[in-house]
Parts: C-alpha cells; structure tokens; sequence
C-alpha cells in the first residue's frame, strides 16, 4: 500500500496516523518530490470515479494555475500529465493499495476500504 502525502498537511499526518494505530504496513511517499504517476492517477481516478476528485481544488497551485477554468476542457490525458508533473495540484493524502484507492482523508472511508 503506498499513501502520498505532505509533511505539512494536517490531513495527511492524521491518516498515517489512522494506518499506524491500525498496525497496517505502507509505504510514505513524499507528493511533491514524487507525485503519481500517470498509471497510478488513470487508476485512481478508476477507483474515485470523477477527475476532479484528483484534484487540490482548494490549493494554491491550482487557484494561481486557474485550473478551475481549464479542468472542463482537458481531457484526462492532459490532466494525468499535469498532476504528473506538480505533485501540489494533486488531493492528498493519496492511497493506493492492492486493487483500491482514495483521495483526502475520511475514517471512516478508509477504515471501510481498507477492511474489505
């Protein structure tokens, strides 16, 4: 299982915290140095369903960006690439493991997810 995640990132630090308390092993990866790669985003976006789901709509590099207007007329590729390259723009936490996924960061989420 790997979670991408910011050190500075509230919502990250409570979800690897939520992993460790549940004694579950996975790998941290650090989403701005090494965001997704665009095989793992075309899954998640599988998994979560809808593209802006993939997105850090509430961070800066999205708003200074101004992908708000321009996520409509990307298509998947060109949004892939570009969460591909600026790990910022990517929803974080950002947990992929065998066969499942999910962005952001909800207890009770992934407490269902990962006990399937």
């Amino acid at each position: 299982m790997k979670i991408y995640t910011y050190t500075k990132c509230s919502s990250c630090r409570k979800a690897t915290k939520w992993l460790k308390e549940q004694n579950l092993d996975f790998e941290e990866i650090p989403i701005r140095e090494t965001p997704p790669s665009v095989d793992e985003l075309r899954t998640m976006l599988e998994y979560v369903g809808d593209l802006k789901k993939l997105f850090n709509t509430s961070g800066q590099d999205y708003r200074a960006l101004g992908m708000k207007d321009k996520l409509p007329s990307m298509s998947n590729e060109e949004a892939f690439e570009c969460l591909a390259a600026n790990g910022n723009l990517v929803k974080r936490p950002f947990l992929l493991a065998e066969g499942k996924g999910t962005t952001g960061f909800k207890e009770e989420t992934w407490a269902a997810l990962l006990k399937a």
